[in-house]
């Protein structure tokens, strides 16, 4: 993977304590724009911007396209790229070239990425468009999480952020298997940006669906949040903060397990309890 750009940036800081202060270094993480284009039969579309931080920007864009329904299997990514036309290039553009024959309806590029919890839609009509994308309620077989498995989990995600360590200023989405090792964690400023770059690189792997596997994310859960896994097949999610009322709309009308709140001595669990084990 291509990792061109940093990830932090080393600032002046002028650091009060008492009432005396001193100008020192301190690391920030990066915040820059993404676009995301994808490209076929000789023609390229610009389909979204996010700000993210840099790094991973490949599993970024394939997660991104995967969980809005704009690119379902993976053979059809032929070449992921970086914009090459620009001078000085800034890598901040990346393209993902789809082969000839690959299902794709440039209008769906009309009616997407409105699912965002700043955006106001109802959630009625949400929920209406997850299914409308082809998602349902997940088959989970009377597979059971284990409680002491996720009251490890946030301890678990904070000792791999190697970048928050450095900034303290980055969300985490990690995946771990039901045993509660993490397999793969990605940070970045935006919490969805992290949770793409997650289904991304399990997208680009070809491991999807990740019925077997267990997200766990730093801070809240969303809808986007909860829509995203629902999307890969990964039935539990686990959240250091609290869960949106959508979020947990989700959880319920899909058959996920949502908890909220995970902390070494307990948890809360709005949504498939009946999953978790003591």
């Amino acid at each position: 993977m291509i990792s061109p750009r940093r990830n932090t940036a080393r600032i002046q800081v002028d650091r009060f304590t008492g009432d005396a202060s001193r100008s020192l270094k301190d690391a920030v993480a990066v915040e820059e724009p993404l676009e995301i284009r994808l490209a076929i039969r000789g023609d390229e579309h610009r389909v979204a911007v996010t700000m993210r931080t840099p790094g991973e920007d490949f599993e970024l864009a394939a997660g991104f396209l995967f969980s809005e329904g704009l690119v379902r299997d993976r053979a059809d990514v032929v070449d992921l790229r970086y914009c090459t036309n620009v001078d000085p290039q800034e890598y901040n553009v990346v393209t993902v070239q789809l082969r000839d024959g690959a299902r794709f309806d440039p209008a769906d590029l009309s009616r997407n990425f409105y699912t965002t919890s700043s955006c106001g839609v109802c959630g009625k009509a949400s929920l209406e468009a997850i299914e409308i994308q082809g998602c349902t309620r997940l088959d989970l077989g009377g597979s059971t999480v284990s409680s002491d498995v996720i009251r490890g989990l946030p301890d678990a995600l904070r000792g791999e952020q190697r970048v928050f360590e450095r900034t303290g200023g980055l969300h985490a989405a990690g995946l771990s298997d039901a045993g509660g090792e993490i397999r793969v964690l990605r940070e970045d400023v935006g919490r969805h940006n992290a949770v793409d770059k997650v289904v991304g690189e399990r997208f680009l792997a070809g491991a999807l669906p990740l019925d077997s596997t267990i997200l766990t994310v730093s801070g809240r859960t969303s809808f986007e949040i909860m829509q995203k896994a629902l999307t890969a097949g990964i039935a539990t999610v686990v959240a250091v903060g609290a869960p949106s009322s959508l979020a947990v709309d989700v959880a319920r009308e899909f058959g996920m397990t949502l908890v909220g709140f995970a902390k070494p001595d307990g948890f809360n669990v709005y949504a498939g309890g009946e999953r978790v084990a003591p």
